[in-house]
């Protein structure tokens, strides 16, 4: 079984699917200009993963590439970086713990702040606050569980952004400085080198997500390598996703989320993300 494909194709992407007569190709997402002569790519998404990325240039301002860019994903520790930049609004920032929970992904470090800052009232706050439109608090009976936000591809591009460009410096140097020094393990042990520090070469900073592969790693890694409808978080299914900016200046974001079929492992799922982020990340400079 094939998976989904996005075709890039003369400085045209073009999503899979038909126009409304169910024969003509549907309208492409964005259009740059043409390059007579450049390679054809294909990002194929693998059969039962439900898929959403965006690449960003923040130099010219444009998405290079973009495919379910508002679609819904529970966050895991992607909500990090929200609960991150709402704690440094106070007036004695926990540098002891917002270390950790930026650059090894310490969980224990998040629930401490998720309960100081109001659970759910963190992510209202931040998501006014950046203007995020797919983003919302965990749902009403799991308001612990800051893992089980809702956010979208565009979103967490839209909070990068907010990130190094509008966020006072003081929060952007220490929270860009913990991603740029995303250790190879999480606190948890799983390994956080998936994605992006696989798929794409240095300079990077990254903030990773992982949930549904139990509390204990298969494998453990080791140091030395706002919508109206609910949003669909794809409980009972695990999720993987990378984040993060990339090349000289923080020149690109780069957000892949996944939704991977029940039971799958986390080495295969993380194979998966990593190729897939290698396909949209050369699709995007087609």
């Amino acid at each position: 079984m094939v998976g989904r494909a996005v075709l890039v194709m003369a400085g045209v992407v073009w999503l899979g699917g038909c126009g409304a007569d169910g024969k003509t190709p549907a309208a492409p997402v964005s259009t740059s200009a043409e390059r007579p002569g450049r390679a054809v790519f294909r990002v194929t998404v693998p059969a039962g993963v439900r898929a959403g990325y965006v690449v960003y240039d923040r130099g010219s301002g444009k998405v290079l590439l973009q495919d379910g860019a508002r679609r819904t994903f529970r966050s895991a520790s992607v909500v990090k970086i929200l609960i991150a930049l709402d704690h440094l609004r106070g007036e004695r920032p926990d540098l002891a713990l917002l270390r950790p929970m930026l650059r090894s992904s310490d969980d224990g470090a998040a629930t401490r702040f998720w309960k100081r800052g109001g659970k759910g009232a963190i992510i209202e706050r931040t998501a006014a606050r950046i203007g995020l439109r797919d983003t919302a608090p965990p749902p009403a009976d799991k308001p612990g569980f800051w893992g089980y936000t809702a956010l979208s591809p565009l979103d967490v591009a839209k909070v990068y952004r907010y990130v190094l460009e509008k966020a006072p410096r003081a929060h952007r140097d220490l929270i860009m400085g913990e991603l740029r020094k995303a250790t190879p393990c999480g606190t948890d042990r799983y390994d956080q080198y998936f994605g992006i520090p696989r798929a794409l070469p240095r300079p990077w900073a990254v903030k990773q997500g992982w949930s549904g592969f139990g509390d204990v790693p298969a494998v453990p890694c080791k140091a030395s390598v706002v919508p109206a409808a609910a949003p669909d978080l794809g409980l009972g299914r695990p999720v993987l996703h990378t984040t993060g900016v990339v090349g000289p200046d923080d020149r690109r974001i780069v957000v892949v989320l996944t939704l991977h079929p029940a039971g799958s492992s986390f080495r295969v799922a993380s194979q998966r993300l990593t190729s897939l982020t290698r396909q949209v990340y050369r699709a995007a400079d087609s």
